[in-house]
């Protein structure tokens, strides 16, 4: 039986997939949700405790730290399909052999040579590279009329990306400066080969900015398929839109030698289209698709790097996916939801503004969906106060 490795933030979901696949599987993750599966093979960073903090994700979380306590299991295995949070490029040159996905990830996750790699012939928001806060002021002057937004030049999940102000400040890690795009968060999803590409499906994308007025770009969720009703504005013309999503994705699968299960994010308002960037691995719409469609994502993605064609079904659902940040500091209490999962243990101390949970639903009514989804989000939020340790 051969060996397979699943490694990143949280590998929950694509454990519970693997283990419906003749694989004897291995995972590292950062995570340790109460409802992730245990395994035989499996290593976990995040050890949660009864009334011990969480910590703070951004500062505590390193790729590196992964990888390290991985080696046995990298060496051991014959496959490894990284996840979010940790790249292709992280790897040593002979274990990259093993992964299955996009490897030439540099001109996608630099995103600045995907911008110059992309810009003469796919709409896509200017974009600078910047030196230092002052260079990001001295560009903003040139272009008087332009609001700019400031992204480090590798990321995802919309982390440490704000609108350029007078007090931000810079940590060490390298910036650029990106034409603000005022417009609707979208995505697809797609399966890539040599032989061909497929799109999975389109989605809504949902950041926070998206629910609240905030100038919070951070990645909560997705609403697909991609209708007149998911979208969740007004809209001339939906098929109109999901052909230009096509089209972005055939050339952008050939342009970058895209493999197994890709996601393409843009920005849609009155002036067009605008792609912002690929995502080279299995995205955040991974369970809703699963739900939607009724296939085995992680089976799909194998499949597709090995050279094979999927048949992919209609969807059967709409399928929606929030990602919940607690709005408090608070100690954790078990939740009576049946649609809420990524769930942190009893007694632990999630910070706030740290990942609390994930509501992933699905109902072939949109409406029916949407009322669900939003009413579990309300429950949650009602609990966490209830259980809130910063009262002043």
């Amino acid at each position: 039986m051969k060996k397979l490795l699943l490694i990143g933030i949280n590998t929950r979901s694509m454990l519970n997939s693997a283990l419906k696949l003749n694989y004897e599987i291995y995972s590292t993750s950062y995570f340790s949700t109460s409802d992730m599966p245990t395994i035989k093979n499996q290593k976990i960073i995040l050890n949660e405790k009864y009334d011990e903090s969480c910590g703070l994700f951004e500062d505590n979380f390193n790729s590196e730290n992964i990888l390290e306590i991985s080696k046995d299991y990298i060496d051991e295995v014959d496959y490894i399909i990284p996840i979010s949070g940790v790249s292709p490029s992280d790897f040593k040159k002979k274990d990259q052999k093993k992964i299955l996905g996009t490897t030439d990830v540099e001109s996608i996750e630099n995103k600045y040579k995907f911008y110059k790699k992309i810009k003469n012939s796919i709409l896509t928001p200017e974009t600078f590279k910047i030196k230092d806060i002052a260079d990001a002021f001295e560009i903003n002057k040139n272009y008087p009329e332009t609001k700019f937004i400031l992204k480090p030049l590798k990321g995802s999940g919309g982390y440490n990306i704000n609108l350029l102000s007078e007090d931000i400040e810079l940590n060490n890690e390298e910036y650029i400066i990106q034409e603000y795009i005022d417009g609707i968060n979208l995505s697809s999803s797609i399966l890539a080969n040599k032989n061909n590409m497929q799109i999975l499906t389109h989605s809504r994308l949902l950041t926070v900015n998206d629910i609240s007025e905030s100038n919070s770009f951070k990645y909560i969720g997705n609403i697909l398929p991609l209708t007149k009703q998911s979208i969740i504005t007004e809209t001339k013309d939906i098929k109109e839109i999901t052909n230009k999503q096509e089209i972005i994705c055939e050339e952008l699968a050939k342009k970058f030698n895209l493999i197994g299960s890709n996601g393409i994010d843009y920005i849609l308002n009155e002036n067009g289209l605008y792609a912002l960037e690929i995502n080279p691995r299995l995205q955040g719409t991974y369970e809703c698709i699963e739900k939607s469609f009724g296939i085995n994502m992680l089976d799909a993605h194998i499949k597709t790097c090995q050279g094979q064609t999927i048949e992919i079904p209609k969807a059967k659902y709409y399928s929606y996916k929030k990602i919940i940040y607690s709005p408090t500091r608070m100690k954790y209490n078990e939740i009576n939801e049946n649609n809420i999962f990524d769930l942190p243990h009893v007694g632990s101390i999630t910070e706030k503004g740290e990942p609390l949970l994930t509501i992933i639903d699905k109902d072939k009514d949109f409406e029916k969906l949407y009322k669900k989804v939003e009413k579990t989000s309300l429950n949650v939020e009602k609990q966490t106060k209830m259980h809130q340790l910063d009262i002043k």
